[in-house]
């Protein structure tokens, strides 16, 4: 439609053009003394205009041809800046397929023709370190910083990940603080100093940042149990050689994050430090809450080895244990123990003798040995001593 008003616009000029000229009868007189010319009016217009187009053809034709050093001059720029884009673009590709050396070849190119300096400088950084060439990539992390002051971030980032890598945990957590201060912490942070306070055995900070994570949900349930297990298990061998702080320590754990390990060192920290009362209470308060799938044999076999004058409410509750678990090899041979130290002859036989049909065990042998011997059966006692010799050979 546009196309067709065009065309009779042009039509229409051409018609008001024609019958201006045809009823225009003006002229014009020139006059150069001596010489005088008389030129119609239309001649005369049609004669500017030619000369108009003339004089802008010349003017065009001289900036053209003045101007081409300048043209040349860009069209090379603009092609040495399309090469060093390729070049930049392989860079990165080589780093992803692995071949360091070839990306750490290209990203010194793109750098060298000023091709996003910071960019290219932090990929032939991670090029070196995955060589294994310490000093380049020192170099490269040293420009990295000092070409591109937009790349800090990312440096930053790359660097801490590097001191991780390289299990230098101090460090990476002060390129962290660095990168905090400036621009705060977000997820891909946060799990950069996870693994460094791992590596500083810093387990407070650990439980922080995994909570943090799990409230973010940037981490899969089962890593996030792991860390906090392994926080807590550090945590307590860090205080095992304290009671009032590995008290202290315990009461703070929340129940969802007392695992089977968790609880069974607690467990065996609080035997070792003869807080006999306290490891029972953990002990109860556990199994009497458990599941049948999340049962702890572990800490029945803890349990079993606690002295003190609580004997009796312990049998009373390893008892009630066992109507639940009757067949756990674990549990009988714990009641066969304590039964042993109350002197109750008869139920000591009969739990460990119980414990030995269901589980076979170089202790329940020696524990009824030892009944044996208290009871002044001899051969009884011996038959036990090899049994649990046999066992010990195995």
């Amino acid at each position: 439609m546009r196309g067709l008003f065009w065309i009779l616009a042009l039509f229409a000029a051409a018609v008001t053009v024609a019958l201006g000229i045809r009823l225009n009868t003006g002229y014009v007189l020139l006059v150069f003394p001596p010489w005088r010319a008389e030129v119609s009016l239309n001649l005369f217009v049609f004669g500017l205009l030619a000369l108009f187009f003339v004089l802008y053809l010349a003017v065009r034709a001289l900036a053209v041809t003045f101007g081409m050093p300048a043209r040349v001059r860009r069209y090379r720029e603009g092609r040495q800046r399309e090469l060093a884009a390729s070049v930049f673009q392989d860079a990165v590709r080589l780093l992803f397929e692995g071949r360091f050396g070839q990306a750490l070849k290209k990203a010194g190119e793109a750098h060298a023709a000023g091709t996003a300096p910071g960019l290219s400088a932090l990929i032939a950084a991670r090029a070196a370190q995955r060589m294994r060439e310490p000093e380049k990539q020192q170099g490269w992390m040293e420009r990295a910083k000092a070409d591109d002051p937009r790349t800090e971030a990312a440096t930053l980032m790359l660097e801490a990940e590097m001191m991780n890598e390289a299990r230098r945990f101090d460090e990476a957590l002060l390129a962290l603080g660095k990168l905090q201060g400036k621009q705060g912490r977000h997820i891909a942070a946060l799990r950069l100093e996870l693994r460094a306070r791992q590596g500083t055995g810093d387990w407070d900070g650990v439980l922080k940042l995994s909570r943090q994570l799990a409230k973010r949900d940037a981490l899969p349930a089962e890593v996030v149990g792991e860390i906090r297990t392994q926080a807590h298990l550090g945590n307590i061998s860090r205080r095992k050689s304290d009671l009032g702080q590995l008290v202290a320590y315990l009461r703070t754990v929340p129940d969802e994050e007392r695992s089977r390990r968790v609880a069974r060192a607690a467990a065996e920290a609080l035997h070792a430090l003869n807080a006999e009362s306290e490891a029972q209470n953990l002990i109860e308060s556990v199994l009497d809450a458990a599941l049948p799938d999340d049962w702890q044999p572990e800490l029945v076999g803890i349990y079993g080895r606690l002295v003190g004058p609580d004997q009796m409410a312990r049998i009373a509750k390893a008892e009630a244990w066992l109507r639940r678990h009757p067949e756990d090899g674990r549990l009988l041979k714990a009641l066969g123990r304590m039964c042993l130290r109350q002197k109750l002859w008869g139920k000591a036989q009969s739990y460990l003798e119980a414990s030995l049909a269901v589980q076979p065990s170089q202790q329940a042998h020696l524990e009824l040995a030892r009944l044996f011997d208290q009871l002044e059966r001899t051969d009884e006692a011996n038959k036990h001593y090899r049994a649990s010799a046999v066992l010990d050979l195995r």
